[in-house]
């Protein structure tokens, strides 16, 4: 097996990506997407698949101008390196840009926000959160212990690119605190018990929102340090909403919000 097929099953496991700091991209908007961030792409397992479309085509040819390495591997062998049930016939190695609190605007940028994801556990809904914090405007993204990785390959589909482009990066509690409490970022929580983010005044100055997951919510410690709980109304008989969603109605609550 020839070097960069074994690289792409070594990086089907967290550890071997965390070691290596590379991940795995697959499909063709995701890797058109990173194409478009600049990411670099170490090499690249191409099934017949890729060709059955213009826009596999159209990709191929990208890759291949960039001199990027292309191995042909047949049907089942895509299938074997896919983490998808039905791959489009490319399987890529990245390399994702390294973002850290160095890369977040604090009391320089008034009403900026951001998200601080506090034991979001399922990688699609991490996904669609990425997706949703760069649609609407949010500066950043910080996963606390307990959140899935963001480099799995669920979360890297599931953000449609935006983990290309939106600065997002793993913390432990004390280190987004001290970040918060020197860049003059205020911290609301979020809780079913919370006052009505409709009615929130929020800070003209930076604002982190903490979500937590759906079955436990944000842990006491953190929530203890919020200078305020907000919440989202809804209908009576509702459970309550999925964290993904939430994080879009907040996020588009806090843009409006005076």
């Amino acid at each position: 097996m020839s070097k960069l097929l074994t690289t792409i099953r070594d990086l089907q496991r967290r550890k071997a990506r965390e070691k290596r700091g590379l991940a795995l991209a697959e499909g063709v908007r995701l890797l058109e997407e990173a194409l478009a961030a600049g990411v670099t792409i170490s090499g690249a397992a191409v099934g017949p698949g890729l060709e059955a479309t213009e826009r596999g085509r159209a990709l191929k040819a990208a890759l291949e101008t960039r001199g990027v390495p292309l191995e042909s591997v047949d049907d089942k062998g895509i299938e074997e390196l896919a983490d998808t049930e039905h791959p489009q016939g490319i399987v890529a190695v990245i390399e994702p840009l390294s973002w850290s609190f160095a890369d977040l605007p604090t009391h320089h940028v008034p009403r900026t926000t951001y998200l601080v994801l506090d034991g979001i556990q399922d990688p699609g809904n991490l996904g669609t959160i990425l997706r949703s914090a760069l649609a609407l405007g949010a500066a950043g993204v910080i996963a606390l212990p307990g959140t899935v990785e963001l480099l799995n390959p669920k979360v890297l589909r599931g953000s449609m690119g935006a983990s290309f482009r939106l600065p997002n990066f793993h913390a432990t509690d004390q280190e987004f605190l001290d970040w918060a409490k020197g860049g003059e970022v205020a911290v609301w929580g979020t809780d079913m018990a919370g006052a009505d983010i409709r009615e929130a005044h929020r800070p003209t100055g930076p604002l982190a929102l903490l979500l937590g997951n759906e079955g436990e919510g944000v842990r006491a410690e953190l929530a203890s340090k919020a200078a305020k709980n907000v919440s989202i109304p809804i209908a009576a008989g509702s459970e309550s909403l999925n964290v993904a969603a939430a994080a879009a109605i907040l996020l588009w609550e806090c843009s409006r919000a005076g």
